[in-house]
């Protein structure tokens, strides 16, 4: 068992991840996380959870306790589907009951339920007359059904603060537009300026506002300006501006921006199809106010797609959904909240809502065949990624997803071989070098018994991008555990956990590697810091217990060896652990140097 053996699969740039994200704005990030974070307490079970003094489920019927309670548990387990269920039911046995309104209410919108939420919202806003997300269910319908004075009434009674506070300013900007008040949506967005870090938010929906009503030289000066504050082109600022250039008879100028971002973004396939597409003029993004509007909320939820704020992220990403159902890069996103969320089936869903003739089709198929994975139904998987494959020579996406599934089945010489072909189609279209695609490649070719080759591929990655910790800790832990270039390695291996002290499994290969080299000590101090970082992981702790033995502190040491064997290694490591709980370890041979 070797540590190097449990490094994650790691995509930088690829499409399948990044494309759903508006844009790479830490400071926006932070801003948004910050507030979420510091108004809400970390309470972020459930979107906006209803504060305790708030909840009335100790007064709720009796008859409705069974419903109601696994409705709360399946709402705090993030099962939002199974929540809205269990409400559904508790709501017809008792219509007026508030605590189950409330909750049923935002599971609804949760979920994309938005006709039953909306029959739910006028109970709703009487119980709550400040809460955002019923004043949004209603700004919705009514900027949908064309009643735009009804829309603007809802946009200026959202709250102007509290956790939803950043939806104010887009909601009156694209609610004024839908009734062609131009400077009035201007004067809204400009109340962005009071958040910290929203300026290239605030910039690129001033561009959207004025492509919208025809105002051709202010949107140029806004797109502009956005590309000028990016500092690394993201995708749906680079497809804005080139549609709007294209729009305008600048063919060419559309042309070399998503070049740009193909050589900024790893190849981006996405960018490669627009630049294949016929030379015909496009359809504006923008289209009505409540594509506008859409827009904003996909913005603020691709922002806010992280493990703080997911749930955030998921609501307002339904939102941009109900007011455009067809709105790819959102229904992508939704796909990868979903997968976060280990909802695979749901995600699946969402991806088969997406249009064959969508630009995003390409990519739905991609996250398709990692749900099916992730469902255990990898034979499908991979003949989904093979049609694709044959289907688009040209494609490098899905012959990297196949040798990352592949390699994930331990069936390692076909891995090699789809990353051969990869690399061989990266290489013919011109495409910068992926320091990610020479690592997966390394570790497959490593794995199934090729060092030569993997050798050469990670120090190849390591040239890619110097002081990555994976791959210094792939090759430099490979060297050890080889007997080679054994002061190299450890060294290696250590600036892996200087870069990355937060992952065990990299302090977890520099106590191995410790262990390798006979020294116990440092072994076991190393081991125990991986051990806190990760607990519950088998190798870890089976580890722990060898160099626990080495030391001579048997009786931890098959404490550990139990530890792992109850915290479920793969099939073939279960015996040698039973064996060294009933017999004991012999003293290992130390890794010996050959070649430095």
């Amino acid at each position: 068992m070797t540590g190097v053996s449990r490094v994650p699969i790691v995509k930088i740039g690829s499409d399948v991840e990044s494309e759903s994200r508006w844009v790479r704005a830490p400071a926006l990030a932070a801003a948004l996380i910050a507030v979420v974070l510091g108004l809400a307490s970390g309470a972020m079970a459930a979107p906006q959870d209803k504060p305790a003094a708030q909840d009335k489920s100790a007064g709720a019927p009796e008859h409705l306790f069974g419903e109601y309670l696994a409705g709360r548990h399946a709402q705090q387990r993030r099962d939002f589907s199974g929540a809205a269920k269990w409400f559904e039911k508790a709501i017809a046995a008792d219509p007026d009951a508030p605590e189950v309104i409330s909750r049923s209410f935002l599971m609804e919108v949760s979920v994309g339920h938005f006709d039953r939420a909306l029959a739910l919202a006028p109970k709703e806003l009487k119980l709550d007359p400040s809460d955002a997300i019923v004043q949004m269910v209603l700004l919705i319908d009514r900027l949908k059904a064309g009643d735009n004075p009804g829309a603007s009434k809802y946009a200026a009674a959202l709250p102007s603060d509290g956790v939803h506070r950043f939806i104010r300013p887009f909601a009156l900007a694209w609610t004024r537009m839908a009734v062609g008040d131009l400077a009035g949506a201007d004067t809204a967005l400009q109340g962005l300026d009071k958040f910290n870090g929203f300026k290239p938010l605030k910039v690129f929906q001033l561009a959207l506002l004025y492509d919208f009503a025809k105002q051709v030289d202010k949107a140029q000066q806004f797109y502009d300006q956005a590309l000028a504050g990016s500092e690394q082109l993201n995708w749906r600022l680079t497809d804005a501006v080139a549609n709007f250039d294209q729009r305008h008879g600048r063919a060419d100028k559309a042309k070399a921006l998503y070049q740009k971002f193909i050589q900024q973004n790893a190849g981006s396939e996405l960018a490669i199809a627009a630049l294949a597409r016929p030379a015909a003029t496009p359809q504006p993004l923008i289209r009505s106010a409540a594509d506008g509007l859409a827009e904003a909320m996909f913005d603020l939820a691709s922002v806010l797609n992280q493990a703080e704020t997911i749930d955030l992220a998921l609501l307002y990403d339904r939102f941009a959904l109900a007011l455009r159902p067809q709105f790819g890069l959102a229904q992508l996103l939704l796909s990868d909240v979903l997968s976060t969320q280990n909802k695979p089936e749901e995600s699946l869903q969402v991806l088969s809502e997406i249009r064959s003739s969508s630009q995003y089709y390409p990519s739905a198929r991609l996250r398709g065949a990692i749900n099916l994975d992730t469902l255990e139904r990898s034979d499908e998987a991979i003949a989904q990624l093979k049609a694709i494959v044959a289907e688009q020579p040209d494609a490098i996406a899905a012959e990297v997803q196949l040798g990352d599934i592949l390699r994930n089945k331990k069936r390692y010489a076909e891995a090699v071989t789809a990353y051969d072909e990869a690399i061989r189609r990266a290489t013919a279209a011109g495409l910068p070098e992926r320091w990610s695609l020479f690592y997966d490649r390394g570790v497959a070719l490593e794995r199934s018994g090729q060092w030569q080759r993997a050798e050469q591929d990670l120090q190849h990655a390591l040239e890619l991008k110097p002081d990555q910790p994976l791959v210094l800790n792939y090759l430099g832990y490979s060297w050890i555990d080889r007997g080679e270039n054994l002061d190299k390695g450890l060294k290696m291996i250590e600036k892996a956990v200087e870069l990355r002290p937060e992952d065990g499994y990299i302090v977890d290969s520099l106590g191995w590697a410790h262990y390798r080299m006979g020294d116990y000590a440092g072994a076991v101090e190393q081991l125990e810091k991986a051990i806190e970082l990760v607990p519950s992981d088998p190798t870890i702790n089976d580890h722990l217990g060898d160099a626990y033995w080495q030391s001579g502190r048997m009786n931890e040491a098959r404490y550990q060896w139990r530890r792992a064997l109850q915290f479920g290694p793969q099939e073939n490591e279960i015996k040698p652990i039973e064996e060294k709980l009933e017999s004991g370890l012999k003293p290992p041979v130390p890794a010996s140097p050959r070649g430095g």
